[in-house]
C-alpha cells in the first residue's frame, strides 16, 4: 500500500486501481504574491488579481489568485499525485467547478480527492471512465475550490 493509500504508485496505476467511494490526500504548495500577479498579468488581468494596491480597495480587500490560477494549481497536484502517469488518455471534461474561498498570496494549498464513480467503458473494453471531486484546500483545511473531474483511463494490460 502506497502513502495514499492506493495499491500501486501513480506510475504503475490502471482503472482498476481507482475505487469508488475512497477519499486520498495530496501534499501541497505555497502560492506567492509574484505568481499571482504574474499569471494574472497574462491570462487575467483584472485589479485584484495584478495590483496589491488598487486590490486593498477591492471586494476581496487585497490580493487573490485567479480562480483560473487556483484550478491550474490543483490540476498540477491532480496530476503529479493521483493521476497515472501510464494510463491517463486525456478529459472529456470536468463538471461542477465552483471557486469557494479566494486564495491570497503565502497560502498553503492541498488536494483532496474523492473518487465517485469508476465504470468500464462502453465503447472501448481496454479504458474505463473515472469520476472524482477534487478539492483544494487551504491550510485550515477549508476547501478553496471544488470541481467535478471526468478521466479516460486504459486499463491493467493482461499478464503474459
Amino acid at each position: 500500500m502506497t502513502p495514499d493509500g492506493f495499491t500501486v504508485p501513480v506510475e504503475d496505476r490502471y482503472f482498476e486501481d481507482y475505487t469508488a467511494g475512497t477519499t486520498h490526500e495530496y501534499g501541497g504548495l505555497t502560492i506567492s504574491e509574484e505568481e499571482i500577479v504574474e499569471f494574472a498579468a497574462q491570462y487575467d488581468p483584472q485589479s485584484f488579481h495584478v495590483d496589491p494596491v488598487a486590490a486593498k480597495d477591492g471586494p476581496f480587500g487585497g490580493l487573490i489568485a485567479s480562480g483560473w490560477h487556483t484550478v491550474a494549481l490543483m490540476m498540477k497536484l491532480f496530476a503529479k499525485y493521483y493521476l497515472s502517469t501510464v494510463a491517463s488518455l486525456g478529459s472529456p471534461g470536468v463538471d461542477e467547478l465552483r471557486w469557494l474561498r479566494p486564495v491570497r498570496p503565502g497560502d498553503r494549498l492541498s488536494l483532496r480527492v474523492h473518487v465517485l464513480e469508476t465504470r468500464p467503458s462502453r465503447s472501448d473494453p481496454s479504458r474505463g471512465i473515472v469520476r472524482t471531486l477534487a478539492e483544494l484546500l487551504d491550510e485550515d483545511g477549508s476547501p478553496v475550490l471544488s470541481v467535478t473531474v471526468i478521466n479516460l483511463l486504459r486499463t491493467r494490460p493482461p499478464v503474459r
